[in-house]
């Protein structure tokens, strides 16, 4: 059995509830339902205890970050999420701190993580349309790719250990939605790198 630990990351607003994000943890959650997976979630819309949710890091052999891109990052609340939990996660569970030492000049920087072994995936919803990424041409993110867009993410479960599963983007979800689509795309990401893995 896999352990999977799935985050919504959606901060809810009156012009944005977080229906296409809950509806794809719903999707997960489904595809999964029939396999050997054990599930635990938390979204930002709950209470959550600290200690709980570094447990649910240390239990989890996957875990799932589902979230929009707000203003080119995570919500506030994701990221309010991992100032308390991964801090508080350096005490061992889920980092020896940074890695070094004062014993032991040599170590890098980043090298404390201790859940090695785990992998995550970020799933994210963008305003941003597909062509905007991966090309020079494109006047804003200049040729950067969405993973480079989101390298401080990445970084924070480098930082723990964690290997990376390929991300999976819904793109221009409010001007040009093309929902039908992103879940047939986003049920094929997941037979191809969680069910088949």
């Amino acid at each position: 059995m896999k352990n999977i630990f799935i985050i919504n990351g959606h901060e809810a607003y009156e012009f944005s509830k977080g229906q296409l994000n809950n509806s794809l943890v719903d999707r997960l959650k489904n595809l999964l339902a029939n396999e050997d997976f054990e599930i635990k979630t938390t979204a930002m819309k709950d209470d959550y205890n600290i200690d709980e949710e570094i447990a649910k890091h240390q239990w989890a052999d996957l875990i799932v970050v589902q979230m929009p891109v707000n203003w080119m990052a995570t919500s506030w609340s994701f990221k309010k999420y991992q100032d308390y939990v991964y801090s508080f996660g350096m005490d061992g569970r889920l980092c020896a701190g940074d890695g070094r030492s004062r014993q032991d000049t040599t170590k890098q920087y980043g090298t404390g993580g201790t859940l090695t072994g785990k992998k995550y995936m970020l799933s994210l919803t963008f305003n941003a349309p597909k062509e905007a990424f991966n090309d020079a041409d494109q006047w804003f993110f200049e040729g950067k790719s969405v993973d480079d867009l989101f390298l401080p993410t990445h970084l924070n479960f480098k930082f723990f250990g964690m290997k990376a599963l390929p991300t999976f983007v819904c793109y221009d979800v409010l001007k040009n939605p093309d929902i039908d689509n992103d879940f047939i795309r986003f049920d094929q990401h997941i037979k191809d790198h969680i069910l088949n893995a």
